[in-house]
């Protein structure tokens, strides 16, 4: 179980009804159903296969699927709204049909696609816009009364801006954090998680000052969800592409284990599930 000095006890959320806890660390299942996504998509996939893909993360040891329609890689453009919509609206509906008690997550930046896919039996909304890119994203999760992953990010900057090179990053989440949760709780949003948004308005050296000093988080006493799977922190650091940063990726994951954070979104659920089992046997 972990073990947080600041707060003893174990971080939880409400999901429809059921308390959902965190006193182990979870993991997220990445499907990405955009056909420009930096590493992998399930958009060629046949019903049956991205089926079978959901079922292989779940025996895998997932807790969680994040479905995903609109690559957020940098440099690059957002679909049309009826494109986000049509990628994600029927696997949605199909996974949901043959999982029902699967906790599905969508990763979105746009209201009406949180609010349809919440409409059609989502749990809750990843946007790693940081609530920027749309003003009614906050009244539609308050609506739904649902779990928000709140992604750290600066406006205008989901993919390209990069926070200023003077400021001292983890203050700057931590300042970000504080502000949001308060903005949130006022919408009536109260299970929160915080993703301090590797990658996104961040260069390399700030990416590694967050990992420094991720214990600092903990302050806000939310949970808090990783995403560093196959990401340039790993693979332009290595000097490799993210085909060959698996390792890697499970180095990252280790490192972030240890410094206890709740969620990690994840490509390979097998080889984070190796992670979590051989670091619970050595320090729980």
């Amino acid at each position: 179980m972990y073990q947080d000095a600041l707060n003893p006890l174990p971080k939880t959320m409400n999901l429809k009804g059921s308390l959902f806890p965190f006193d182990k660390p979870k993991i997220m299942g990445i499907i990405n159903l955009s056909p420009d996504s930096f590493y992998e998509n399930e958009t060629k996939k046949e019903d049956d296969e991205l089926l079978k893909k959901v079922e292989s993360f779940l025996k895998n040891g997932a807790d969680i699927i994040d479905l995903g329609g609109s690559t957020t890689k940098p440099k690059a453009t957002l679909p049309k709204l009826e494109e986000e919509l049509k990628r994600v609206t029927l696997p949605l509906q199909k996974i949901r049909k043959a999982f029902p008690n699967l906790i599905i997550s969508i990763d979105t930046v746009r209201s009406e696609v949180a609010s349809k896919c919440l409409e059609l039996g989502a749990d809750m909304i990843n946007d790693v816009s940081g609530g920027f890119h749309s003003e009614k994203m906050l009244d539609v999760v308050g609506s739904y009364r649902c779990p928000y992953i709140l992604t750290h990010n600066i406006n205008e900057g989901i993919n390209n801006a990069v926070l200023s090179k003077s400021k001292n990053t983890i203050v700057e989440l931590i300042r970000f954090f504080s502000k949001k949760i308060t903005e949130l709780q006022e919408k009536g949003i109260h299970d929160i998680i915080i993703d301090p948004g590797f990658g996104f308005s961040k260069n390399q050296n700030q990416n590694f000052e967050i990992v420094k000093n991720f214990d600092l988080l903990h302050i806000l006493n939310v949970p808090i969800l990783v995403g560093v799977s196959r990401k340039s922190i790993i693979y332009k650091t290595l000097e490799i592409d993210p085909k060959t940063s698996l390792n890697g990726t499970s180095a990252m994951h280790a490192f972030l284990l240890a410094k206890n954070a709740s969620i990690f979104r994840v490509h390979d659920v097998h080889e984070m599930n190796e992670v979590k089992k051989l670091w619970e046997l050595s320090f729980c």
